[in-house]
């Protein structure tokens, strides 16, 4: 399997979600935020979390601008696969690529913990790893990650059941406690904690390692 990490100005999680890539057997690339096409023959891009162009105007509205970006959307229109992780779900709101928005957290300040996260029963390779209503324990570090829908999208969401995690304890006020949100043919992710800073054991606990063995395993059969 060969992924792509996408690089802006600000990014600070790019490495920690190449390397977690790379220990699941997948080739990555490094692409810069001002490159126009991507690698060719990709099947994964990622979209790390940090600060984008520094969260100005909205967080993730710039880097959803950027020239690399128009490429990405094409990917995911053709069918390829998209994880977006903290800041990288910002950026795929902003794109259109998922519903919603990210908004300030609902105590107004920076946080930054482990949570507890339940597996919702979502069809998408994404979550081959893990069980439905399993419980995980993964961190989350962000100041803008209140997830937010209208009824309507949220109703939505659910009937076609593209929440693929919830916080156990809602941490930041996002809407259903919803944690991840998948795109309607379940090929991109976008989720506010981040699994590839809990992917070995010098983290402190593996359970974010699952979802990327897991897609590997279904993206690149041995």
């Amino acid at each position: 399997m060969h992924a792509a990490v996408i690089v802006f100005p600000g990014s600070n999680c790019d490495r920690d979600l190449a390397v977690a890539f790379q220990r699941a057997g997948a080739k990555v690339s490094m692409v810069w935020h001002k490159d126009t096409d991507l690698p060719d023959g990709l099947d994964m891009v990622g979209i790390p979390g940090g600060f984008s162009f520094g969260d100005y105007l909205r967080c993730g509205a710039i880097a959803a601008n950027s020239p690399i970006c128009r490429s990405v959307v094409a990917h995911a229109e053709r069918g390829g696969y998209v994880l977006g992780i903290c800041n990288g779900f910002q950026v795929l709101t902003e794109t259109g690529l998922l519903p919603g928005a990210l908004r300030r957290n609902a105590n107004l300040k920076y946080i930054c913990k482990p949570v507890e996260l339940r597996v919702e029963d979502c069809d998408t390779v994404y979550l081959r790893g893990y069980k439905p209503e399993q419980v995980i324990s993964v961190p989350i570090a962000h100041h803008d990650g209140n997830y937010y829908v209208d009824d309507a999208k949220l109703a939505q969401l659910r009937e076609e059941a593209r929440i693929a995690f919830s916080y156990v304890d809602n941490p930041n006020g996002s809407v259903a406690d919803i944690a991840g949100v998948v795109s309607k043919n379940r090929r991109v992710l976008g989720m506010m904690p981040h699994p590839e800073r809990m992917a070995e054991v010098a983290h402190g606990g593996t359970d974010g390692k699952a979802m990327f063995d897991g897609f590997m395993e279904a993206l690149a059969p041995v």
